[in-house]
C-alpha cells in the first residue's frame, strides 16, 4: 500500500501548526523558496507576515515569545537574510525567550562551491542558539524542526534550523512528524522551599534594620501574596524592569525600579539597605547597584545557576518565587510597625507627587511626561504596551500605569533599539482585539519605521507614539557625566506624520501639551475602526531627573545624601553646588532627601 506524499517543507509547516504556531515573520529570498511555496499551500493554517527587514521579523518573534510564553518563529534567506536575523535572535537569547529561526541555504548541489550568497552559516548561529542544525535529508526536515522547538522550550532560547533550499521540494510520506501532545502543555514542576530555609530567612529579616525585597519577573502571578508578605514583615519592595506590572504599583510599599530607569525612592532605599532579598530576579545592573555598600544578601530563584551570580550569598534558596512567598506567609508572624518602612513609603509618596507634577506640566516646549498622562487616560485595562529602547524606558517605568491585566514588553538585556514596532506587531497578532501601543523615540523608530507598511498591509490597529527630540537623549545623558564634549548625539529632524501618511497610515503632529487630548482621542477612534495610527510628538530634550546620581555617605552624625562626583562632568556643563540645587534644577523643589525622611521617622542607621 503506497503512502500519500507531501513536500518536505509542507510537512515541516504541519509540525509548526501541531505546536500551535499560527503566524510567523520573514522576508523571502531565492534560497528559501521551497518554504515560501509551502506557506502558500498552507496559507489557511498558518499566516505568513511579510516584514520589510529580517531584523524586524526576528525581534517580532522574540516579542511573541515574551508576550505569550509560546514559541516565536522568524525566517531569513541565505546570506544577508541570515545575518539580518541576528539582532533579534540575540534579543531572544538574552531575555530567555523561546524562538525558532528558520534559515535558508543554497541547494546541496552547489554548496561548497563559493556559490552566490553561500557561506557556512552554522558557526554564525552557534553562539546565539541553544540548538543549531543544518538539515541533511528531506525526510529529516520536519523531525529536526520538531526537535528544535523542544530544545527552544527546554532552554528558553533560540533554536536555529538551516535548510538547503532543494530539500523542501522533495516529496516525503504524508505522516504525522510532530511530537507535540497535551502533556507538553502541562506546567513545569517548580522547586519549593523547606521549612528550615524559610525559618533561616525570617531570622535574617528579624535581625535586619533596613531589609528590602528586590523583585524580578519570577514573581509572576504572586504579586498580591507578595504585598501581603511585605506588609506582614514590614519590608518595602524594589522592582526590576521586567517585573513591572506584576505587583500593584499603587501599593505604598512598592517603590518602583532601581538604578537609572528608576524612582528616587527605590534608589535611595536600595542604597540604605542592610539586607537585600532578591526574589526571582536576574539583575543585569547588579555590578552597579549591589556594590555601593555592604549588605547581607538572600536570593530566591527557581534556576540554581542564578544563585550567587550577582552577589555573595548569605542565604540561597532554590525555589519558585511565589511558592517561597506563600511559605513565608504561612510561617511568619506580624512584625511591629517599622520606621524604615514608613520612611520608604513616605519617600515613594513624595516621589509620586513629583511625577504627577511633571505629568500635569503644560509649559512649552512639550515634555514626555504629559504624553504618558494621555496614554494612561485612554489605554484599555488590558492594553499591550511595546516600549522601545531609550528615554522611553525611563519614562515608562516612571509614568506608565501597568497592571497584571496588561502585557508589557521591552528588549531588556540586549536593549535593541528598534524593538518597539516589531513587538507591537507581535502583540496585535497574538492578542487580536486588544489595544496595542508602540512607544518609541525618533532614534529608535527611524531604524525600523519602514515596517509601518506591515501594520498597514495587515490592518493591524497599532497606536504608534513617537517622542521626537532630535537627540539620542539616553546617550546624551550618559555623556553628561563624562569629561568630554557631547559627540554624535544630534539627529536630523523628520516629519514622521508625513512619512506615515506616505505609507497610508493616518497620523498627526503635536508640539504643545494642549494638543495632546485631541490627538490621543483621534488615535483611539482610528484604531477602534481597525486602522493603525501615528502620533509624532515633538518634545524637549531636557534630561529627566537622574536619580542614580544620588549617593549616601556615612558621617559622624549619621547618613548624608551627596551627588556622584561624575555628575555633569561634561566639559559643556556646570555642576550644582548641592543636592538641594540639583533637585531644584529639575523642578524638584518639593522633593525631600532620604536623610530628611529618616530623621522624620526616626530610622536607625
Amino acid at each position: 500500500m503506497s503512502l500519500n506524499t507531501v513536500p518536505a517543507s509542507v510537512a515541516m509547516l504541519k509540525v509548526l501548526e501541531d505546536w500551535g504556531v499560527d503566524h510567523l515573520f520573514g522576508y523571502p529570498g531565492g534560497s528559501f523558496n521551497s518554504t515560501m511555496a509551502a506557506l502558500a499551500e498552507q496559507k489557511d493554517q498558518i499566516k505568513y507576515i511579510q516584514v520589510r527587514h529580517e531584523q524586524v521579523g526576528a525581534l517580532a518573534a522574540a516579542a511573541d515569545a515574551k508576550l505569550t510564553g509560546k514559541i516565536g518563529v522568524a525566517f531569513g534567506s541565505a546570506g544577508p537574510g541570515a545575518t539580518n536575523l541576528l539582532t533579534g535572535l540575540y534579543d531572544a537569547k538574552e531575555d530567555h525567550a523561546p524562538v525558532l529561526a528558520l534559515v535558508g541555504q543554497t541547494p546541496r548541489a552547489v554548496m561548497n562551491s563559493h556559490f552566490f550568497q553561500e557561506f557556512n552559516e552554522d558557526p554564525m548561529f552557534e553562539d546565539v542558539s541553544v540548538y543549531c542544525r543544518t538539515v541533511m535529508t528531506p525526510e529529516s526536515l520536519p523531525h529536526v524542526v520538531d526537535q528544535a522547538i523542544r530544545e527552544a522550550y527546554k532552554h528558553q532560547g533560540v533554536a536555529t534550523v538551516i535548510i538547503p533550499n532543494d530539500l523542501g521540494y522533495v516529496q516525503i510520506p504524508d505522516i504525522a512528524y510532530g511530537s507535540h501532545s497535551a502533556t507538553d502543555d502541562k506546567k513545569l514542576p517548580q522547586p519549593e522551599p523547606t521549612a528550615a530555609e524559610i525559618d533561616e530567612f525570617l531570622a535574617l529579616v528579624k535581625e535586619a534594620k533596613r531589609p528590602v525585597f528586590h523583585v524580578g519577573r519570577g514573581i509572576q502571578d504572586g504579586g498580591d501574596a507578595l504585598i501581603e508578605l511585605s506588609k506582614k514583615l514590614q519590608v518595602p519592595l524594589v522592582m526590576t524592569g521586567l517585573a513591572k506590572g506584576h505587583v500593584d504599583e499603587s501599593y505604598e510599599g512598592n517603590l518602583g525600579m532601581a538604578n537609572r530607569a528608576a524612582s528616587k525612592a527605590a534608589d535611595e532605599i536600595m542604597a540604605s539597605a542592610d539586607l537585600v532579598i532578591a526574589l526571582g530576579a536576574d539583575f543585569p545592573f547588579a555590578k552597579l547597584v549591589y556594590t555601593t555598600h555592604p549588605f547581607k544578601f538572600v536570593q530566591i530563584d527557581n534556576d540554581r545557576t542564578e544563585l550567587g551570580r550577582h552577589h555573595t550569598l548569605d542565604l540561597g534558596i532554590w525555589s519558585d518565587a511565589t511558592a517561597f512567598v506563600e511559605a513565608a506567609l504561612d510561617r511568619s508572624e506580624q512584625a511591629p510597625e517599622s520606621a524604615f518602612f514608613k520612611a520608604a513609603a513616605a519617600d515613594k509618596e513624595n516621589w509620586f507627587a513629583y511625577q504627577k507634577q511633571l505629568q500635569d506640566d503644560t509649559r512649552s516646549p512639550l515634555r514626555a511626561e504629559p504624553i504618558y498622562k494621555q496614554i494612561n487616560r485612554v489605554a484599555d485595562p488590558d492594553a499591550v504596551f511595546a516600549i522601545d529602547i531609550g528615554d522611553n524606558i525611563i519614562n515608562s517605568f516612571r509614568h506608565l500605569h501597568v497592571t497584571p491585566k496588561n502585557k508589557f514588553v521591552i528588549s531588556a538585556i540586549f536593549a535593541s533599539m528598534g524593538s518597539g514596532l516589531p513587538a507591537a506587531l507581535a502583540g496585535q497578532l497574538s492578542y487580536p482585539g486588544r489595544q496595542v501601543w508602540n512607544v518609541a523615540g525618533d532614534g529608535a523608530f527611524s531604524m525600523i519605521m519602514q515596517d509601518l507598511l506591515t501594520e498597514k498591509k495587515y490592518d493591524l490597529p497599532i497606536i504608534n507614539v513617537i517622542t521626537a527630540n532630535t537627540t539620542l537623549n539616553f546617550i546624551k545623558s550618559e555623556q553628561d557625566d563624562v569629561a568630554m564634549h557631547h559627540s554624535g548625539i544630534d539627529l536630523a529632524d523628520q516629519d514622521f506624520a508625513m512619512i506615515a501618511k506616505g505609507m497610508g497610515v493616518e497620523a498627526v503632529t503635536v508640539t504643545e501639551a494642549s494638543e495632546l487630548p485631541a490627538a490621543f482621542d483621534k488615535a483611539i477612534e482610528v484604531t477602534k475602526a481597525g486602522r493603525p495610527f501615528l502620533i509624532d510628538a515633538k518634545i524637549s530634550a531636557a534630561r529627566s531627573l537622574p536619580v542614580e546620581e544620588l549617593q549616601l555617605k556615612d558621617t559622624e552624625n549619621g547618613v548624608e545624601e551627596v551627588l556622584s562626583p561624575t555628575y555633569n562632568s561634561n566639559l559643556d556643563l556646570q555642576r550644582p553646588a548641592s543636592v538641594r540645587e540639583f533637585l531644584d534644577s529639575y523642578d524638584g523643589q518639593n522633593l525631600k532627601t532620604l536623610p530628611e525622611f529618616f530623621e522624620e521617622y526616626g530610622v536607625e542607621w
